[in-house]
């Protein structure tokens, strides 16, 4: 990926009139930070992170997100789901889902929460007209981690990815384990043979993640359900399978999967003209009361994944694409090829090869986060970027699944940003709304560096 090693951070551009105003929330290895439209950071809170999941401003002036991360190189799982106060108090916390003993330290419970979660009252976790998540009471859906055996799709240890469902009280009220559903999957007798050689094994935690679900949230009120199709049902839950470019929908009744897009994106023709989805990210219906409404909007990153006997998928850019979730018919789409660059040569343009989320704004923008370099931007249905921002925070990455610390050895801090939100200035009643200044950015022919 080619970057510039200097270039302005901040908020660069800023169409005021055509842009949803409101607070930005995101995170960095300090805390999570939240900014008005001119990127000023108007709130920052100390010791709530979301590294490798969101944070989630809630009605009031509430956060959600984790006090801490497991310790150890590789591992993904975050100790606890906490909602804090604005003055960062806990006023809920959950961290009773598995007791994890590492070598050398004592037996530990804690939520192994990873990438995604959801607060009862809004089914994406962002703002919708109508919805709201609730602050004081209601349930949490909490995609967690839990290892386990499963000869059918491998003979080495998993890191199972599994959704369950707390109340209010901390009481886990519902489960499903993704491994005991490898067979609804639809991987062809290739991609389990690749699959169980070659599971996405980690040397440094000892377990394979195998699909790496990176995603989670219930689908909401929408057409249709109301017309029907009993697939859709508001409280059935979408996901993102991201080492096998899956995108499924639980039936929480059944527990059967009832939706699917990938692994193979060859047939139907209907999958063959959606074009093929590569280590996905952020897969959710488009809650009712927002433009597009039903739809499902997906960070479809590029990069390399996937089993099979002809390897991995690969596409050297990131799209934004927008498909209707019962022909597949691909509605709308950001991507490098739509704003007029050409493609592998300038698929740079807009690329991030993991991570990444879009959010449907109330005026039919989508608000966009490149995750890995840092970068957000809202754009209008004809692909026009009205917002730009670049994040001034670095910090160095940590160790993953798929990096280890000897890898990061010399590393350079980066601007890396999970996933960002766009909420409205009245969920956040501390504050006082910020007066806007539009933002326009110097002709880049011209711009130069004074010496």
């Amino acid at each position: 990926m080619a970057f510039p090693t200097v270039y302005p951070t901040g908020t660069t551009l800023y169409k005021g009139g055509k842009a949803w105003n409101g607070y930005t929330i995101f995170t960095n290895i300090q805390g999570a930070i939240l900014i008005d439209m001119n990127g000023n950071v108007v709130k920052q809170w100390k010791g709530i992170y979301g590294a490798s999941h969101p944070n989630y401003i809630l009605p009031g002036g509430y956060l959600m997100g984790t006090t801490g991360y497991r310790s150890g190189p590789g591992h993904q799982d975050n100790m606890d789901v906490v909602q804090v106060d604005w003055d960062g108090k806990i006023v809920w916390q959950f961290n009773r889902y598995d007791e994890v003993k590492d070598p050398g330290k004592a037996a530990t419970w804690m939520a192994r929460m990873h990438h995604d979660y959801q607060r009862e009252g809004s089914p994406v976790g962002y703002y919708t007209p109508g919805m709201s998540p609730l602050v004081d009471q209601g349930n949490t859906m909490i995609l967690s981690h839990k290892n386990l055996q499963n000869p059918t799709i491998t003979d080495k240890l998993l890191v199972d990815d599994v959704m369950v469902e707390v109340t209010w009280d901390g009481k886990i009220v519902w489960e499903w384990r993704f491994s005991e559903h490898v067979d609804e999957l639809g991987f062809s007798e290739e991609a389990k043979q690749t699959l169980y050689r070659e599971p996405g094994w980690n040397a440094l935690r000892g377990s394979a993640d195998w699909l790496h679900v990176n995603s989670m949230s219930t689908l909401g009120p929408n057409k249709w359900y109301n017309g029907g199709d009993q697939r859709f049902h508001p409280d059935n839950l979408i996901w993102s399978g991201r080492e096998a470019n899956i995108i499924g929908i639980t039936d929480k009744q059944s527990g059967k999967i009832v939706w699917q897009v990938g692994p193979d994106y060859t047939a139907p023709p209907a999958l063959q003209a959606l074009g093929q989805i590569i280590g996905q990210h952020h897969p959710h219906m488009i809650p009712q009361g927002l433009p597009g409404a039903g739809n499902i909007l997906v960070f479809d990153d590029g990069g390399t994944a996937g089993y099979g006997a002809q390897g991995k998928a690969w596409r050297d850019y990131s799209r934004v694409i927008e498909f209707d979730a019962v022909t597949l018919k691909l509605v709308w789409e950001y991507s490098p090829a739509t704003v007029g660059y050409q493609t592998p040569q300038h698929g740079y343009r807009f690329y991030s090869g993991f991570f990444g989320s879009a959010q449907r704004l109330p005026n039919g923008n989508t608000f966009i986060t490149e995750s890995v370099d840092g970068r957000l931007f809202e754009v209008t249905p004809d692909r026009e970027i009205v917002w730009e921002y670049m994040s001034p925070f670095f910090e160095t990455p940590v160790a993953s699944p798929r990096v280890s610390p000897r890898e990061l050895q010399g590393v350079k801090p980066t601007p890396q940003i999970y996933r960002a939100y766009r909420v409205p200035y009245e969920w956040v009643p501390q504050l006082q709304k910020p007066v806007e200044q539009a933002v326009t950015p110097p002709d880049n022919a011209q711009f130069r560096v004074s010496p």
